[in-house]
């Protein structure tokens, strides 16, 4: 039996990329999506055709109600849960504080913080010895906006990775004698389809001169480092943030 890894917003980006390597690296896959089941259909496709196991499941992770389903569905379709990367997240167009919505700050915290609360939550329900599991790995993604505080742009995303790496350096502590591992992941500027959700579409290339690489980088540079925090090669590593940022 493979080991059994849920993925948050696998359809696209840093999660797909994840997804794939995690495959490869003999996993079997569950890859979450939102609303775009074609595109999250269509990394399980890529995954089975190179001899790997996935499925994918629909969740909303701002919606407790539909976190508590997909788990149950997973316990149904692939048993016991080993790892969870905390993946799906939001931000909404560039915004000074001052011109943001409570409805913007809601959704952004209630997706990107509270979805990962809850996520976690079920994992650990699973995989700790101290609920009879055999231990497992989580690796939550956080950002460099989250020290860098995105001003005039992304300060309700960026807080709500502040509250991240937060919750990954405490919860490492509550759970390293229950066999879990937790740990984070901090991207810097990734070319990936999020900055055009923010407005943004070129805001990859266009930074990539205040990059001290000079370039921005891609979700398969990301997705190794998730899946080595993942791997037994990580096995003495929890409560740690990787930064994957080209210098910056």
């Amino acid at each position: 039996m493979k080991p059994v890894l849920l993925i948050t917003g696998g359809s696209r980006g840093i999660g797909a990329a994840t997804a794939l390597l995690a495959a490869r690296n003999g996993w079997s896959v569950v890859v979450n999506y939102t609303h775009n089941a074609q595109a999250a259909d269509a990394v399980v496709q890529q995954i089975r055709q190179a001899g790997g196991e996935a499925i994918s499941l629909q969740a909303d992770v701002g919606d407790e109600a539909q976190i508590l389903r997909m788990f149950e569905q997973i316990d149904t379709q692939l048993g016991r849960l080993s790892g969870l990367v905390n993946n799906a997240g939001v931000l909404d167009t560039a915004a000074r504080v001052d011109e943001m919505s409570w409805a913007r700050i809601e959704r952004i915290l209630r997706i990107n913080v509270l979805g990962s609360f809850a996520c976690a939550r079920e994992a650990i329900r699973r995989m700790s010895t101290r609920h009879g599991g055999q231990g497992g790995a989580i690796v939550n993604l956080s950002s460099v906006a989250a020290r860098m505080g995105a001003p005039g742009q992304y300060v309700d995303y960026g807080a709500s990775k502040g509250a991240i790496d937060t919750f990954t350096a405490g919860l490492a502590k509550e759970v390293a004698g229950e066999g879990i591992r937790v740990n984070g992941v901090r991207p810097g500027i990734i070319d990936t389809d999020i900055h055009a959700s923010g407005g943004l579409p070129n805001r990859a290339r266009e930074l990539a001169s205040q990059i001290p690489m000079q370039r921005a980088g891609s979700a398969a540079e990301v997705a190794e480092s998730i899946v080595w925090l993942l791997s037994d090669a990580a096995s003495y590593v929890t409560g740690t943030t990787i930064e994957v940022t080209g210098g910056r």
